[in-house]
């Protein structure tokens, strides 16, 4: 294997101790969220008490003022465990980030330190029943009033990861409807503001801890000082949207390659225990052939993901290279899955097995933060090859 350089003495040091409180916060409790449809709330405080959340945002703010390395290694550990249910990287490095990157200061001191304390959960809500991957699309509307003292919030979003247990939503809507693109923008909507309900957790096939959610809004009244980074960011959501997906996308690439990772070594283990006709699964030729090729290909993915995160550190990642790392490691990932899944025989269908947990927990990898299909599209515009 080639040796990764990516990550010094202090990221892997902050590894094994995200790996300790795992293993005694996170794995003797998951399969019991897993039944339950969400994590106890009780896991954001601890991670909060030990400075396992937002470590990227500054001190001033609540955070450690970390790199993103730091940030990397613990949705790797994360996906590496299949801890689907835990949405630490969905909390600390979208939500807190718009805050951080586009919030006045009135904004982050009131609630980044929130965030970073698990005082507060966060969540961001861009999909809606008729709009996903199409973020020009929502329906989502949000028009101030005639004094300008407020805006009235009517919509309705859903598949939001977080949604249930959030304190604190970013919803995209529209403050220009007739505007498309540049009527959007983004507000911090907190619990308990009248109009401001939460639907039923949705079932789902797989990441069955994870609390997803319906929001709806009903005439919600958003005070002016709620429209994120203030009234010179009125209009400005798509704007700022699209600067922060390509780092949504790598985080998905890099939860994808770990996860691929584990796969194969829970498979490579399970294959030299079982026997078939009287011999291990792996002294066959296919079961040997199948898994050399599939740890080429997530060898090759590491790098090219290692080089992404290199590049976000710089501040360099172009929207199409994330969007390549994306689509090209959800894929795989799924692919390594379903070879998984076969080489464990019928036992890779049954749920106690963790290679069924992570066939199912893969599939919406391909779905979310753009379909691999917008992606592709992405990918092409860049190239000069989009529709006329």
């Amino acid at each position: 294997m080639i040796e990764r350089t990516l990550f010094n003495a202090d990221h892997e040091s902050f590894r094994d101790a995200f790996r300790r409180f795992m293993e005694k916060e996170i794995a003797p409790f998951h399969e019991a969220w897993e039944e339950q449809g969400y994590v106890d709330r009780e896991v954001w405080r601890k991670a909060g008490e030990n400075g396992f959340l937002c470590m990227t945002m500054p001190e001033a703010y609540g955070g450690s003022g970390a790199d993103r390395l730091y940030a990397v290694a613990q949705m790797e550990e994360l996906a590496r465990g299949g801890y689907s249910g835990i949405g630490f990287g969905l909390h600390s490095e979208i939500v807190a980030p718009y805050i951080l990157h586009y919030g006045t200061e009135e904004q982050k001191q009131k609630y980044l330190p929130k965030l970073a304390s698990g005082e507060m959960v966060g969540a961001i809500a861009m999909s809606e029943p008729a709009a996903g991957s199409d973020l020009q699309g929502v329906k989502t509307t949000a028009i101030k009033s005639a004094d300008g003292s407020h805006y009235v919030l009517n919509g309705s979003k859903t598949f939001i990861t977080n949604g249930w247990h959030a304190d604190l939503v970013i919803v995209v809507a529209k403050t220009d409807p007739a505007a498309g693109a540049k009527g959007t923008s983004l507000f911090l909507i907190e619990r308990g503001m009248p109009g401001f309900e939460k639907g039923k957790r949705l079932k789902k096939l797989g990441m069955k801890a994870q609390d997803t959610s319906e929001l709806f809004f009903d005439n919600v009244k958003v005070p002016a000082e709620n429209l994120l980074g203030g009234a010179a960011f009125e209009g400005r959501g798509f704007i700022c949207l699209m600067e922060q997906l390509p780092w949504e996308r790598v985080q998905i690439a890099i939860g994808a390659v770990s996860a691929a990772q584990a796969a194969i070594d829970w498979t490579v283990q399970y294959v030299k225990d079982r026997k078939v006709f009287g011999q291990p699964v792996a002294s066959y030729q296919n079961t040997r052939y199948t898994l050399a090729e599939l740890q080429t290909e997530v060898q090759v993915a590491r790098v090219f993901v290692d080089k992404c995160c290199e590049l976000v550190v710089k501040g360099e990642l172009d929207t199409a290279t994330a969007s390549m790392a994306k689509y090209w490691c959800s894929d795989l990932q799924c692919k390594v899955m379903d070879e998984c899944v076969q080489l464990h025989g019928g036992y890779g269908y049954m749920w106690e097995y963790p290679i069924t947990r992570a066939y199912a927990d893969a599939r919406v990898q391909r779905i979310y933060g753009g379909t691999n299909e917008i992606m592709k599209e992405v990918i092409s515009r860049q190239m000069g090859l989009g529709a006329r």
